[in-house]
């Protein structure tokens, strides 16, 4: 019996539009002479659709939707999702049910379930071994595209695949490519088991990211895209990728040095855009920093007839050059060109507030926003070696310290950066965000000398960023207070983020705003300390 794999890219709320593919499907599926054809779930309504699935006028449609493919079933079974539902038609009649759909010879698992980094080997060893234990095929359909929940976006990679019943592999579709595949279930077993190729997260992440920033730009109709770019690695990661997908033709990049930017970032910046082939354009700030400091320290407030005037701070200052860049320069380049600016922060970042809002944080999307640094340094290399084949990120930008150039403090000729130590607070960040730990767990490792294996980061690193206890907790509270404040309030306003770790910030990580919070039994360890 032939069985059609029907990997489609669904379209969330869009049942009219879905509907025409599939029944598209179907006959292309006929005409291959098979006798079952297996959509994704949630096919025809899609799925992160949010409050849209409660509206009695978007259900009824889908209802219409949905008996248009029942009755194009009459020479073929059709198995489709909507609406959370499993749709199995036959002769033009069907049944649904909630779970999976299973024949005498087969059961048939069908899914819309976004990308995230190391799921398919999980679900590769599940299916498997639920393959082996009911001694049966099992075909698995999934969807392609790209869905949202409001500020998290997901891309669907697709991956369906067919595994015989001893749990082999024996084929599988390409990711991120809708594709109709006809295989005969009564030769599965026979059929030589694949050989998996070595999964190598940075290959999957790439993809993920091209796929979704492509597919998202193409969903709000945007064709050119402005970045700043510093001379850092953020920066210059985003400025490959974008290119990539949009042609350097569409891809405007512009340095905004002050006073604080050196000459090694300033020239990295325009190795990069040379490298890359985009309009490059540099807009100093310093003159306008000037002025809003100035105007702001000159103007007085007036109260009753007393006045004051206001005292900017160094900290001020910084702000007020981040904004400066993107609030005006960036924004205002964006419009004329007819395109959007781009958010360039990665996921440590994000995690603590390390960026100014509307400033470095404002912009139409965040792509690298669910990546810790490590992972945006091997990113770097990997469009380097394998995606441009040739050195289009300069080493230069790569080995420099990571730094945000707002003051003499960050002077990177002087190895001067960012207050983050990514080496290890990005495993700190990443227990706390990903794993659910608090400064308990965290104080308790670092008492019992096991915290740089519990967390993952490389040994040596706590003793050599912290001499004492005192500057260990020190460290930790600063960053759990603002994780758990400050930085909150941050991301609640920050831009779309491209999700593709198993928690992205968004949907996937439900968060109030309240006041950091540290437990009785952390303040009772802290104090043997």
């Amino acid at each position: 019996m032939k069985i059609a794999l029907a990997q489609i890219e669904i379209y969330a709320g869009q049942p009219a539009r879905n509907a025409e593919k599939i029944l598209n499907f179907i006959e292309r599926a006929k005409n291959q002479q098979a006798e079952v054809v297996i959509f994704p779930a949630n096919a025809v309504s899609g799925g992160l659709i949010g409050d849209t699935l409660q509206k009695e006028s978007f259900l009824r449609d889908c209802e219409f939707f949905e008996q248009k493919i029942i009755e194009a079933s009459n020479k073929i079974t059709v198995i489709f999702g909507s609406r959370d539902t499993v749709f199995v038609a036959r002769r033009r009649k069907s049944i649904m049910t909630k779970k999976f759909f299973r024949e005498l010879d087969y059961q048939v698992e069908i899914a819309s379930t976004p990308f995230r980094i190391g799921a398919e080997k999980i679900q590769n060893e599940k299916f498997s071994a639920q393959a082996q234990e009911l001694n049966r095929p099992i075909i698995y359909v999934n969807a392609v595209g790209i869905q949202n929940r409001g500020k998290t976006i997901y891309t669907f990679d697709g991956c369906s695949t067919v595994y015989n019943s001893r749990g082999e592999i024996v084929h599988g579709l390409e990711p991120y490519e809708e594709n109709l595949s006809v295989i005969d279930i009564d030769e599965v077993n026979n059929l030589p088991a694949l050989e998996l190729a070595d999964y190598e997260e940075v290959d999957a992440i790439y993809s993920a990211l091209h796929y979704g920033i492509e597919k998202f730009l193409n969903q709000i109709n945007v064709g050119k895209v402005v970045i700043g770019i510093s001379g850092g690695i953020d920066s210059a990661v985003a400025a490959a990728l974008y290119t990539r997908v949009l042609g350097a033709e569409n891809i405007y990049l512009v340095n905004m040095p002050s006073v604080f930017n050196s000459a090694t970032t300033r020239g990295l910046s325009e190795t990069l855009a040379k490298n890359l082939g985009c309009h490059y354009a540099v807009i100093p700030i310093q003159e306008s920093v000037d002025f809003t400091v100035n105007q702001l320290s000159d103007t007085p407030f007036v109260r009753f007839g007393k006045t004051s005037n206001l005292k900017i701070s160094n900290f001020v200052k910084e702000n007020i050059q981040a904004r400066d860049r993107s609030s005006r320069i960036l924004a205002a380049v964006a419009a004329s060109v007819g395109g959007v600016f781009t958010c360039n922060a990665n996921k440590a970042e994000t995690t603590v507030g390390y960026a100014t809002l509307y400033g470095d944080e404002a912009g139409f999307f965040c792509a690298l926003a669910d990546l810790w640094k490590f992972q945006i340094y091997n990113l770097a290399r990997y469009l380097n070696e394998v995606i441009y084949e040739s050195e289009v990120i300069p080493k230069g930008i790569i080995d420099i310290v990571p730094s945000a150039e707002l003051s003499s403090a960050q002077n990177v000729d002087e190895g001067k950066g960012d207050p983050l130590k990514y080496p290890y607070h990005d495993y700190l960040f990443r227990a706390f965000m990903e794993g659910g730990k608090t400064p308990e767990d965290i104080l308790k490792w670092y008492v019992e000398e096991t915290l740089e294996d519990e967390i993952g980061c490389k040994r040596g690193l706590v003793r050599k960023y912290f001499s004492t206890p005192k500057d260990f907790i020190a460290d930790l509270e600063r960053w759990w207070k603002l994780f758990t404040g400050m930085a909150v309030a941050k991301r609640i306003q920050s831009p779309p983020i491209l999700a593709v770790s198993s928690r992205a910030y968004g949907a996937d990580y439900a968060e109030s705003q309240y006041t950091p919070y540290f437990t009785q039994a952390y303040e009772n360890l802290k104090k043997t300390l």
